[in-house]
């Protein structure tokens, strides 16, 4: 069972915000001992990131649902690393880890003898990772950066949004914080790359992962599109840079998703739209004609789609073998029956929180494990305090 792979695996998590323990909760669902280091009067930023919080019925307690999100399965430990006492709490806890994660600027956790070098010098089968805005090097070594910086520094913002002279034309970021999120699964990878490896070799690792890489090698496809054709890709809005038809239109009381990946998709599409002297028009036959023609073939389906219901045309497109998908709101995202039968709404139980819901990891969602109730989030220095 993958909840189990990393049985006996300890990891120190002094890592903060979203990318770190985004990281570090995919270590503890795979079954991994996860300490989470925190400072014993604000801890980690997101627990005061809210509304809304998830308040304890008999206490002053709450945890935010930001927190929540990134945090199951680990233990929190109040340490202030900048005094000599809790310095030495972390270098003690060192000896017994596996993997170290942080997230702090280059060069903050070498002030207090808690940098790589020194650690793997106590532990040299550490795995130390550090997670930064820019890396351990080069010109901006030294600055902090945050998701929505890399957004835009990284490319995503610029070809993300309306096209030009369309209402709400301009730079648009994601609505999640989806820099940090793959900066937490990059991450894991290398965290799990490691752990293999000093199997090997008998020696730990230091892992440098930096946001502002990540997000240039997310752009995927639109960064290859630039560096084939020497072309900035321009904001599409809902549309593909690659494929068409594939986007978001409009019917008579509602809207949903025609997402057409080959030719012979767009024929079976054709018939259903009673349109099928389109699918061997010149100017629409291949998906690369229809992507050099899609303002004139956007405009003839945006007429064709308000002449039926989302549920005539649905019904239709899977019968037809026509992919399609609708825009859920997450209240019907977690009502939906895929969702419910690959149970990824799971509940945890806090002893002063009260019963958590949570979102199960997908690495997890296809297995079968053994019923076990995941474990709840920490309340700030729940299990120990060092001043």
């Amino acid at each position: 069972m993958l909840e189990r792979a990393l049985e006996g695996i300890k990891v120190l998590d002094l890592s903060r915000i979203l990318a770190g323990p985004w990281c570090t909760q995919n270590l503890a669902d795979l079954g991994a001992q996860v300490t989470k280091v925190e400072h014993p009067l604000r801890g980690d930023d997101t627990r005061g990131w809210g509304p809304p919080y998830l308040q304890a019925t008999d206490s002053d307690e709450r945890l935010s649902a930001y927190f929540i999100c990134c945090n199951r399965g680990k233990r929190s430990v109040a340490i202030d690393y900048a005094t000599p006492e809790g310095a030495e709490e972390i270098r003690r806890l060192v000896l017994q880890a596996d993997v170290l994660v942080e997230n702090f600027k280059a060069g903050t956790l070498r002030r207090y003898g808690l940098d790589a070098e020194s650690l793997q010098a106590l532990n040299p089968r550490l795995i130390y990772l550090s997670i930064t805005g820019f890396g351990q090097s080069g010109p901006m070594a030294d600055k902090p950066g945050y998701d929505y910086v890399f957004q835009g520094m990284g490319g995503l913002m610029s070809y993300t949004g309306q096209p030009d002279g369309e209402p709400g034309a301009g730079p648009l970021r994601t609505g999640v914080a989806v820099v940090d999120l793959t900066t937490g699964m990059y991450a894991t990878s290398a965290v799990l790359a490691a752990l293999y490896q000093r199997h090997t070799t008998g020696r730990g690792a230091r892992l440098d992962i930096a946001l502002l890489d990540v997000a240039v090698a997310m752009n995927a496809n639109q960064g290859s599109n630039y560096l084939v054709s020497g072309e900035n890709p321009k904001r599409s809005g809902n549309a593909h840079p690659n494929c068409a038809p594939y986007e978001v239109f409009r019917c008579a009381d509602g809207h949903l998703i025609l997402a057409i990946g080959n030719d012979a998709q767009f024929v079976r599409f054709c018939g259903v739209a009673g349109r099928p002297e389109l699918a061997t028009d010149p100017r629409y036959a291949t998906n690369s004609a229809r992507i050099d023609n899609l303002p004139a073939l956007r405009a003839m389906l945006a007429d064709v789609f308000p002449t039926r219901t989302r549920a005539d045309w649905t019904a239709a497109f899977d019968a037809a073998g026509v992919p399609w998908g609708p825009i859920h709101t997450l209240r019907e995202v977690f009502d939906h029956p895929q969702v419910r039968h690959r149970k990824l709404l799971q509940f945890a139980r806090h002893p002063v929180a009260g019963r958590i819901p949570m979102v199960r990891n997908p690495m997890l969602a296809g297995a079968a494990g053994d019923g076990t109730p995941p474990m709840p989030p920490p309340l700030l220095g729940e299990h120990g305090r060092v001043a």
